[in-house]
């Protein structure tokens, strides 16, 4: 039989070279393919990122409006609802108050105020905060475990066009607890323990500042609707001395410009009538925001008792500095922070010294069969000492001290103010106690005076203008005494403020009634 290169016609030299030829075009096409692909993918990513260029403008835009406006005389138009609303928190009245909404005192008045206060509110999350983050910090004094599990597939090309496929999975579990760090851990608690108790007594002052606000309010409130009390009497007043005055002149004792005088001060008495109703509304809304409600809320509040407590300043003006420098919330808050940065100063210092930590594990780990698998345990004690950090530490320590000299500083500065406070609070009451006295002595003496008056210009003997001078003073003297009393509550009030007492308000019961608090276990 002939070889396939003689019945083809072929000589077998010729076979090899068109076998080559053909491997070199096969070769050739490949080459010439790849280049093609290649450019192909550099032309798509160079057209992909051509297209996200062009996408980008500045400013960009927000809901398909432009995120700032086009020039700085134009003014921006922001986009229809840009940012979803929150829902506005609902004031809160205890149930029992809704039906004595004309009969609120105080005490209830600072309830309400309390309970809707965004400042309390405030300070109670950032107490929370602080409380949470006081209970992370304890973690360090426990060990820290973790478990874990993998699986893996690989495919494996050799190059003799070989494929490998490769399972693998397993679990573990590793273990890592801090021995000793100088101290580290400790400052670490305790200056989270710190920040947690300044948070608590900042929302004590949060509360006691709420309070004072809601009872400045008040006694705005209170005090214009007494002086509109004291303008209708003075009103009634000159409506006498108006009529007086026509009866005179009827009775040919008195001439027209009696009765002018007379209707001009009757005139006058109405019109301050008018302003003082007006000034009482305002000040009710002021009221009604103070507590957290709407200013055109329908409520009232009852007024203070007409005869004053009796005198509580009982003690000295050094018992009273004694007892602010000990129960003042912003103080103690103050205190606390002077010694949470001397907790971080320590915890700096710490932090440049050599920890001792000890670490645990356990692995097991499957290659394909389940009947063969391999166990690993690890057990290790590591000591880490930042031999240098660039200074970084050095002044990180010269950074948390002065921190702590600062925090010192204010606390002395804040000892200072509340020093002052109760000095100028104290004395304070005091006058305003005085000025009581003497205002309820100068309208029984403006009474009688005008009632003399009165009476002599009634019987012919006086002139109106000594009438209209006795109602003059009367309404002075009044006016003067609804301000020396107002003056007399918010001094009281601001004393208490100073001193630090709690605040005296149903508060406390309610809450202890809604949830339970205070009863024996």
């Amino acid at each position: 039989m002939m070889p396939l290169s003689a019945r083809s016609g072929r000589k077998p030299g010729n076979v090899a070279k068109i076998g080559a030829a053909r491997g070199i075009m096969r070769k050739t096409t490949s080459d010439a393919r790849g280049r093609e692909n290649r450019t192909a993918l550099a032309v798509s990513l160079l057209l992909f990122f051509a297209f996200v260029l062009g996408c980008a403008h500045h400013p960009p835009s927000v809901r398909g409006v432009p995120g700032a406006s086009p020039a700085p005389q134009i003014p921006w138009t922001p986009p229809r609802a840009s940012a979803p609303s929150l829902a506005a928190r609902a004031p809160e009245i205890p149930p029992e108050l809704l039906s004595l909404a004309r009969e609120w005192t105080l005490a209830d008045i600072v309830d309400i105020a309390l309970r809707n206060s965004a400042e309390t509110r405030e300070a109670w999350e950032d107490a929370r905060s602080a409380a949470a983050a006081y209970g992370g910090s304890l973690a360090d004094r426990y060990p820290s475990v973790h478990l874990g599990a993998e699986a893996a597939r690989a495919r494996t090309f050799s190059s003799d066009g070989s494929e490998n496929d490769r399972e693998t999975y397993g679990a573990s579990a590793d273990l890592a607890y801090l021995l000793y760090d100088f101290g580290g851990r400790g400052a670490s608690i305790d200056e989270s323990r710190q920040a947690l108790l300044a948070a608590g007594w900042m929302h004590n002052a949060a509360i006691q500042d709420a309070a004072l606000r809601v009872q400045q309010a008040y006694y705005g409130y209170v005090a214009a609707k007494a002086l509109l009390e004291a303008k209708l009497s003075t009103l009634e007043e000159a409506r006498v001395g108006f009529e007086a005055a026509e009866e005179r002149h009827r009775s040919g004792l008195a001439t027209i410009a009696d009765v002018l005088q007379a209707r001009t001060a009757l005139s006058q008495a109405a019109l301050a009538v008018e302003e003082l109703r007006g000034e009482t509304l305002t000040t009710r809304g002021v009221l009604a925001t103070a507590m957290g409600l709407s200013a055109n809320t329908d409520f009232d509040a009852a007024l203070p008792p007409e005869e004053l407590p009796s005198d509580p300043v009982l003690e000295g003006i050094d018992r009273y500095l004694e007892k602010a420098l000990a129960a003042r919330p912003d103080l103690a808050a103050a205190r606390a922070r002077a010694l949470q940065a001397r907790a971080h100063s320590r915890k700096v210092r710490a932090d440049g010294l050599p920890r001792l930590t000890l670490s645990a594990g356990a692995e097991r780990s499957y290659a394909g069969d389940p009947d063969e698998y391999d166990d690993i345990y690890r057990g290790l004690l590591s000591v880490r000492f930042p031999l240098f950090t660039g200074f970084s530490h050095r002044y990180a320590r010269f950074e948390a001290e002065a921190d702590a000299a600062a925090a010192e500083a204010r606390l002395r500065e804040a000892e200072q103010a509340v020093v002052l406070d109760v000095w100028t609070s104290y004395y304070d009451f005091r006058t305003a106690g005085t000025r009581v006295r003497a205002s309820e002595d100068l309208v029984k003496s403006a009474s009688e005076s005008h009632d003399v008056a009165l009476g002599r210009y009634r019987s012919g003997v006086g002139s109106v203008l000594d009438l209209m001078a006795a109602q003059s003073a009367l309404e002075n003297a009044r006016a003067e005494r609804v301000r020396a009393r107002s003056d007399w509550f918010l001094s009281l009030a601001r004393l208490t403020r100073a001193v630090g007492e709690p605040i005296s308000s149903s508060a406390g019961a309610r809450m202890e009634k809604e949830t339970g608090a205070g009863k024996d276990e």
